[in-house]
């Protein structure tokens, strides 16, 4: 490493790394420099004027964001200098800007508004009559209001070096100089409404939240995005029990600021008049209300006949509830139900991959890793649709730290638009064409593989052979669909194994039915199906079967239900979740539904009537989360961590799996940043969206239009 510059600010000596910009390190010393067109991760414009500082030796003010520290360097940051060119700046900005803060949904949290107050610019020499733009709605969730942008250019490169869209640009020049999205008059985008939060001042606006509240009256609760794999914080502003707002901007958890259109403003679905709030019980061919009470009594004492009669129950867990539910779900099943025909919805081959991997240390690649790796290889998955915030990551990665990346996809992709290589294989043929790359693979330091679920069974195997053969450190990721898609495999639900992926067989537990057998058999007595939707196109073999649902709405496999019992949202849960690289994250109430209940309560409700409390223990989620460290491999993660809203990764199994499952159980529901399985159907907001429900492999497409 080069060797330190050292300078000083405002009197204290400060060493920093060659080429630090000067407004980075004044910041890391307690010195905030203020400044509206730069934010840290994308490209300089010193387009605002605001970030001037006093550099002894130089005549004039310089910008402290494109001014890099230097040897000996004597800079001032506040001195009656500075305070009078900054508020020349803000005066300069407040001539056509309206002062309309009283309605502005940026009240309250405006950067301008700050500013203003800090220097005191509280009269203005400009006497003419202010320019009026009419306010512009570019999609059902961006709204632009000309007269209040100040021209900072930030949304610009969020969309253009952030996500590698380029639906923004600036029209016309001077004091006519315009920010227009790509199609003149409308969006065609991610929708992802980043531009709208690093937005200084009033000028984006998002649709869900103008002129329903103030930052102030909000509680803002941060909790996971309950939508896709890959474990995003998400802060929800919540008011009289109703979430009006999904943002990150204090950056916590492992996706900093960024937010998917899905993170951001798919929460609508937890409103949604079609959410169910009562229990229901079918009579006479009709499902009716009925009270929890009656509710679980009916289901428990059906389950014990059926149990007691020998009949076969099948039990159907999913990738959208807690650690917690998931393992009480399985330890239910086993131990009161007896029965081992316990499956999910399977999107990835984890289980191939940690027996490839078992006994091995820093095997498994985190979020952060993708951002650090020298080189990142993408196999059979369309990153940026099906896992934006990898995406994200990866192009964070090439854009600040130039990482090789390379990609093996059915179609286009945007990594395309930096890749070293890449080829196109169709699925199941990725390995073949991997063998194209392995001289530039083979030339790097380190790897990171991510892939999809068309590698699965023995690719993973070849997979890992092939990494091991590179002669380079290589972490891998095998990508899955739901936010605990992930969880539920460790938490044991499927047959073939135990929580902490044990042998069920070794444990001496009966050969269980997976999710299409428990469909196909004609003899079930019972399926017990647990926020999955596995009949939505099908229906049950076994007519006669007594079909338990607990579901947020009412889906095709509830409508088949002789027993409904209403759940609550992972927004209305507390408990633990476990993203796509294994990294364990706590989830937040933030809301309530009226009649719903956690599935852990439910779970514990009917072990209650069914006397079997005791033997299952407290329904309490940390109780069941100690109780997982205890039994679940990999999972005795340090508390502290996940408690004040970190991440702590699971380890692979120290040993062997030593079970083979099914590839014919696993594939991925192909959903895109548009669609969220059932989540996604129920949002209002993403089925208005021009873009929904879009397409993989449209890489050309964001291509084509770069160059526009």
């Amino acid at each position: 490493m080069a060797d330190l510059v050292k300078l000083t600010i405002d009197g204290i000596p400060v060493e920093a790394a060659p080429g630090s910009l000067l407004i980075e390190v004044a910041r890391r010393i307690g010195k905030e420099i203020p400044a509206f067109c730069y934010y840290d991760g994308f490209s300089q414009v010193a387009a605002c004027r605001m970030c001037l500082v006093e550099i002894e030796g130089i005549p004039k003010l310089m910008t402290a964001c494109t001014q890099p520290v230097g040897e000996g360097m004597v800079v001032r940051t506040e001195t009656p200098k500075l305070a009078e060119a900054r508020k020349g700046t803000l005066e300069f900005l407040l001539t056509n800007h309206p002062l309309d803060c009283p309605v502005c949904d940026k009240g309250g949290e405006c950067e301008l508004q700050d500013m203003v107050f800090r220097y005191g610019a509280s009269e203005s020499r400009y006497v003419e009559i202010k320019h009026h733009h009419d306010e512009q709605q570019w999609s059902p969730v961006v709204y632009f209001d000309p007269a209040r942008c100040i021209l900072c250019y930030r949304c610009v490169r969020v969309c253009s070096e952030g996500m590698g869209v380029n639906a923004l640009g600036v029209v016309q020049r001077g004091a006519y100089a315009e920010i227009a999205p790509n199609h003149t008059d409308h969006l065609e985008c991610d929708e992802c409404g980043a531009c709208i939060d690093i937005c200084p001042v009033g000028a984006l606006t998002s649709d869900t939240y103008r002129y329903q509240t103030r930052p102030w009256e909000m509680n803002h609760v941060g909790t996971i995005c309950t939508h896709c794999s890959n474990g995003c914080k998400t802060t929800l502003g919540v008011r009289n029990d109703q979430i009006i707002r999904g943002n990150n901007r204090d950056r916590s958890g492992i996706n900093g600021e960024f937010l998917c259109v899905k993170g951001r403003y798919a929460f609508d679905f937890n409103e949604s008049e079609e959410r169910l709030t009562t229990p229901m019980i079918r009579k006479g061919g009709k499902l009716e209300p009925a009270s929890w009470s009656d509710a679980v009594r009916f289901v428990a004492g059906k389950l014990k006949q059926l149990k007691e009669a020998g009949r076969q129950i099948g039990v159907v867990g999913s990738g959208r509830v807690t650690n917690e539910e998931s393992y009480y779900l399985q330890k239910f099943a086993r131990q009161v139900l007896g029965t081992n025909s316990i499956d999910h919805e399977r999107s990835g081959d984890v289980v191939t991959l940690l027996d490839a991997l078992a006994g091995r240390a820093n095997a498994l690649a985190t979020v952060d890793d993708l951002y650090r790796a020298k080189a990142v290889l993408v196999i059979g998955s369309d990153l940026a649709h099906q896992h934006p915030l990898l995406h994200w990551q990866i192009r964070a990665n090439w854009r600040h730290h130039a990482a090789h990346t390379y990609s093996v996809t059915a179609g286009p992709v945007r990594e395309d638009q930096h890749t070293v290589a890449a080829i196109r294989a169709a699925e199941g043929a990725e390995m073949n064409a991997l063998e194209q790359l392995r001289d530039k693979l083979s030339a790097e330091s380190e790897l990171a593989i991510v892939f999809g679920d068309s590698v699965k069974g023995e690719a993973v195997r070849q997979l890992v052979s092939f990494g091991d053969s590179l002669g380079i450190p290589v972490k891998y990721v095998c990508l899955v669909d739901y936010v605990n898609s992930r969880g539920a495999m460790d938490m044991g639900i499927i047959p073939e194994l135990l929580p902490g992926y044990q042998s069920a067989a070794a444990a001496g537990l009966p050969v269980g039915l997976t999710l299409p057998q428990m469909l196909a058999n004609e003899h079930l007595g019972a399926l017990w199906v647990v926020n999955a939707d596995p009949l939505r196109n099908t229906r049950l073999a076994a007519k006669e079967a007594f079909v338990i649902v607990q579901d947020l709405f009412l889906t095709a496999t509830a409508q088949q239900a002789d027993v409904l019992l209403p759940s609550a949202s992972l927004y209305e849960k507390l408990g633990t979740v476990t993203n796509v690289c294994g990294e364990v994250q706590r989830l937040t109430k933030a809301a309530q539904t009226m009649g719903a209940k956690a599935d852990l309560e439910i779970i514990g409700l009917i072990a209650k009537e069914l006397g079997m409390a005791s033997q299952m223990g407290p329904w309490i989620t940390d109780k069941v989360f100690a109780e997982m460290q205890q039994v679940v491999a990999g999972y005795n993660v340090p508390l502290p961590v996940i408690a004040t809203g970190g991440a702590a990764q699971t380890l692979p199994p120290a040993v062997k799996i030593g079970v083979e499952t099914d590839p014919a159980l696993i594939r991925s529901a192909r959903d895109t940043q548009f669609t969220s399985g059932t989540l996604g159907s129920y949002s209002k907001k993403l089925d208005s969206l021009l873009e929904s429900p879009g397409s993989l492999y449209q890489g050309e497409n964001v291509l084509a239009l770069a160059t526009q």
